[in-house]
């Protein structure tokens, strides 16, 4: 194997892009942290902020970017499920040496148990659940907003909301999470309405830290939320359980603020994940430079 070869591990969703390089000794070289890439909201997009995030780890390796035709790369990204999505991301040209794309939910899960069977559900911006059961991929969810990404950040921000326009009817009673809600729009519903016509997914999720710092102090429509949204993740682990799946890792930066309120049968399921999606991108970086140092 050429010494030279670096492994870049990527993994993308609504809200950031996460990137490790490693040297091929498993040696980490540099991390970056960039915008969203999730190929549902571009694709252009998408491998812009992979680029920056790559050039970043480069630099901070002491690399120059014409280091970039020694990677070999795992992009894990959210939208990738999608086939239309994963066959544009496929012929999209980069500059690496060469490149494989999968879903972040895939590299969550593997990194997550390595080999063995076992089940992740991913709740951060978006909601997805993903198990691997004899050498079979299974996906539950994580369709995307506004249809599916039930229980996600991006989803309490949007119920949130719809909640909060009700308030604004006469509909619902105000309560401290609706008012602060209405002050960052100025306490105009119209305003409220013109942001979420062209809000997206990253933008709903940033007001999930408020939801569930107001349902912490006890406020009832965050803690109605917070436990909808529990909800959600149990059914989703319900599934993964009943596909074969009995390990199961609870990822994403949602996935602490909800445990606690999930269901008992849901938590004894759960176990520490050994890895995080950058882990396992990693993983598969390594299998495509082995595979390609077996061709040469």
């Amino acid at each position: 194997m050429n010494t030279k070869v670096l492994l870049l591990g990527i993994d993308g969703g609504g809200t950031s892009c996460r990137a490790r390089l490693c040297a091929y000794s498993g040696q980490i070289l540099g991390e970056a942290t960039t915008g969203p890439a999730n190929l549902r909201l571009g694709l252009q997009e998408s491998f812009s902020e992979i680029l920056c995030a790559a050039t970043e780890c480069l630099s901070r390796a002491g690399l120059p970017r014409s280091s970039l035709g020694n990677v070999v790369a795992c992009l894990a990204l959210a939208g990738a499920s999608e086939p239309a999505h994963l066959a544009a991301a496929q012929s999209y040209p980069h500059a690496f040496r060469k490149a494989m794309i999968t879903t972040d939910a895939h590299a969550a899960c593997l990194g997550a148990h390595g080999d063995r069977d076992g089940g992740v559900i991913v709740a951060g911006t978006g909601t997805v659940g993903w198990a691997m059961v004899g050498s079979r991929a299974h996906r539950v969810g994580g369709w995307g907003m506004p249809i599916s990404d039930e229980g996600s950040g991006a989803w309490l921000g949007c119920e949130a909301v719809r909640r909060l326009l009700w308030a604004f009817d006469g509909r619902l009673a105000w309560t401290g999470l609706l008012r602060d809600l209405a002050d960052k729009f100025g306490n105009d519903p119209h305003a409220v309405v013109s942001w979420a016509q062209s809000a997206s997914p990253g933008d709903f999720g940033s007001l999930a830290p408020d939801i569930f710092a107001h349902a912490e102090r006890g406020d009832p429509i965050a803690r109605e939320l917070v436990g909808l949204a529990a909800g959600h993740i149990d059914a989703l682990a319900a599934r993964l359980v009943a596909i074969g799946a009995t390990r199961l890792a609870l990822v994403g930066g949602c996935a602490s603020l909800l445990a606690p309120s999930l269901h008992e049968r849901t938590k004894s399921y759960l176990v520490e994940p050994a890895g995080d999606a950058l882990s396992g991108a990693l993983a598969l970086a390594r299998s495509l430079a082995q595979s390609l140092a077996e061709v040469a």
